[in-house]
């Protein structure tokens, strides 16, 4: 009797287990590679449509050079000034009234990037500005008064041009002296700094980003808060960036 050879039939569940548990794994990356892909578009899509605070401050910075210089305070002062002359023997006096104005300005051309930091950490935007500038005085002209006890001497000499010019000088300085003196430079430094404030904090708002502006003058002292060394100028913001 022949041997008989039995062949089996291969197992077809097992097969259709394997393609199905690599198919599964096919999508399962695919899905993978999806959302990788979905994740970088959201990124590249979010990196050029959020708004760039530092692009925002520079472009701030740059109108605010454009303008120059900026005069956001001014005051009235009045001078009261009295000059002696005494010559063989005689005297004679002035006294002058002499009102005038005087204007606060900033040369903004000044500003560079490197005055302006942004600290990324507490949001907070960083302007320091140059020195106040004292612009004047204008005088008032037509409202100067001259008041002097006259006498001989104005009469034998030039005693009174000199007097009217002593007056003159001497009422220029002092108006120049009341407008240094601390509480107007007070009032002159905060309507200037509200201002630049203002320049800044708007354009920052409008595009939705939450930050405050701190400006500070090179003629101050720095206070003890003062954030320059965590943040970082826009100097060195573009620097990196390119």
């Amino acid at each position: 009797m022949a041997d008989e050879v039995t062949t089996i039939p291969p197992h077809r569940g097992g097969t259709l287990g394997g393609f199905l548990a690599k198919a599964a794994g096919i999508l399962v990356l695919l899905a993978l590679a999806a959302l990788l892909i979905l994740w970088v578009v959201q990124r590249y899509v979010a990196a050029r449509l959020s708004p760039d605070p530092t692009t925002i401050a520079s472009a701030s910075l740059e109108g605010l050079r454009e303008q120059n210089r900026l005069s956001a305070f001014a005051a009235r002062y009045v001078a009261v000034v009295t000059s002696r002359q005494t010559q063989m023997g005689l005297a004679t006096e002035k006294t002058l009234i002499m009102p005038g104005m005087v204007r606060y300005e900033v040369d903004l051309g000044k500003l560079t990037q490197r005055d302006v930091r942004w600290d990324a950490t507490h949001r907070l935007l960083l302007v320091k500005l140059p020195g106040l500038e004292i612009d004047g005085p204008q005088v008032d002209l037509a409202a100067i008064r001259e008041y002097g006890s006259g006498g001989l001497l104005s009469h034998i000499t030039d005693a009174d041009q000199r007097l009217e010019t002593a007056n003159r000088k001497a009422g220029q300085a002092e108006l120049l002296r009341q407008a240094r003196d601390a509480m107007p430079m007070k009032l002159a430094h905060d309507a200037t700094r509200h201002a630049i404030e203002r320049s800044f904090a708007m354009p920052l708002r409008a595009a939705g980003i939450d930050a405050s502006v701190r400006v500070s003058f090179a003629d101050e002292p720095v206070s003890n808060d003062e954030r320059w060394d965590v943040s970082r100028s826009l100097e060195e913001v573009t620097a990196n960036a390119r």
